[in-house]
């Protein structure tokens, strides 16, 4: 007679670990002699406690369907859960990884435009592509195109911003093309108000275009446009706000045109700005200016009656990286990879400071909005990640020779750095839709 050992076998997916023990059979020879059936079954049982006794997660010694209903249970693992929700998606660092061929290439995405398709554009070097965002505390799943069109099936998203949340709402059509190919079925006469449906998944994506999410007229001076604005802090910008009713699902963010002169107006109050140098004339920050934006903003999507259950997400500041000069003033980006682990965070430099009075106000509109219809905020931070891709953006391999011969060191190549943006937005709508998460 042949006896079957104890036999354990683990898989893994790529958004949670099942840990899976096979049955213990036993086999003994029980002879006619009880002495050597008892001894038999002491050695058995002795060694399949030491296996307890020493397994590498003993809590979780149960079968596949009992970790399929301790992940839907409220009160499930609360050691695993205390892990993921202690993992900062934030705080990494970038490590090197080939990727061998990447989530997308100008020929597999019909819908890169030509101002971000660097390689189309002329650039050579490809290595900027083989780094992936590293969580000091976990691991960053990789975008999913089907799981993430299975969450928001029936929805409407839509990315309220400038140009940089374009650059992240075309990043996440062409991931989302790779499985299912999208219909553009609006684009207004500027192109700057676009609509995408996915039939199967009945799924619509949207950009709305604001330069600054409120009010904001140029002033012209002798009919010339000034690149002076005048901004009203109290109103929103009707452009987007409009929209809002209908919407699942709103990614906000801005930042880079409030570095500029402006002048700032609420109500009846004195006029005050930024960058004036007038005597005569309260100055502040260009911080100061993003975080009354950005309550304005909350306030208004916390007060819409039309708006239950919208889950808004606030992405982070993404930095430019010019280097000696800026947009008009010879300013280039062309590094080749990300800077190492060395590189210190500036806590002072205005980039930061933005991402914190962002930051500052998506907490304040959290802590409001379980009073009113269900709302709910999160927040994308890809600030500090992006602090680190001096990298990836087009510089000179962006198609657009004007501003004397400006290069492009605000928006980011495609594929690229920024898509990273969408693994981690997916990694928290997973969170939102009550799914598993880091």
């Amino acid at each position: 007679m042949t006896c079957t050992g104890m036999n354990m076998k683990s898989s893994s997916t790529v958004f949670r670990e099942k840990i899976q023990f096979g049955k213990v059979e036993r086999c003994i020879n029980m002879g006619r002699r009880p002495v050597r059936f008892i001894l038999s079954t002491l050695f058995i049982a002795t060694i399949f406690s030491i296996f307890l006794l020493y397994s590498p997660n003993p809590v979780y010694l149960m079968s596949k369907q009992g970790l399929e209903q301790q992940a839907s249970s409220p009160m499930q693992g609360h050691k695993s859960h205390q892990k993921r929700e202690s993992c900062d998606l934030s705080k990494g660092h970038w490590v090197r990884e080939s990727r061998g061929s990447f989530f997308y290439t100008n020929s597999s995405c019909a819908t890169i435009p030509e101002s971000k398709n660097c390689f189309k554009q002329g650039r050579m070097d490809m290595d900027f592509l083989n780094w992936r965002w590293k969580p000091d505390q976990c691991d960053l799943p990789p975008f999913n195109a089907k799981t993430f069109l299975q969450i928001v099936q029936g929805k409407t998203m839509a990315f309220i911003g400038d140009s940089v949340a374009r650059n992240h709402m075309e990043s996440l059509l062409c991931l989302l093309s790779q499985e299912e190919i999208p219909e553009d079925i609006y684009k207004d006469s500027e192109d700057r108000f676009r609509t995408w449906y996915f039939p199967h998944s009945n799924f619509t994506l949207k950009v709305l275009w604001t330069k600054f999410l409120i009010e904001g007229e140029e002033r012209m001076i002798n009919g010339t446009a000034s690149g002076i604005y005048d901004l009203q802090l109290d109103k929103v910008d009707d452009g987007w706000a409009k929209h809002l009713p209908g919407l699942d699902y709103a990614i906000v963010s801005a930042g880079h045109w409030f570095f500029r002169v402006l002048y700032l107006h609420e109500g009846d109050n004195a006029e005050e700005c930024i960058y004036c140098n007038e005597p005569n004339v309260t100055g502040h920050n260009v911080e100061f200016a993003v975080q009354m934006s950005f309550q304005a903003t909350f306030n208004y999507i916390n007060d819409c009656k039309n708006c239950s259950g919208l889950v808004t997400l606030l992405r982070t500041f993404a930095p430019a990286h010019f280097e000696n000069g800026g947009w008009s003033t010879g300013g280039y980006c062309n590094r080749t990879g990300p800077f190492n682990e060395t590189h210190v965070i500036d806590l002072e430099s205005s980039e930061w400071k933005v991402r914190s009075a962002q930051i500052e106000e998506i907490e304040r509109a959290r802590k409001i909005a379980g009073k009113n219809q269900g709302k709910r905020f999160g927040v994308l931070d890809v600030t500090r990640a992006m602090l680190m891709r001096p990298d990836g953006h087009p510089g000179e391999h962006y198609g657009e020779k004007w501003q004397g011969g400006a290069k492009d060191c605000v928006h980011w190549c495609m594929p690229g750095p920024v898509d990273t943006w969408s693994e981690i937005f997916m990694a928290v709508l997973r969170k939102e839709a009550g799914l598993s998460s880091l």
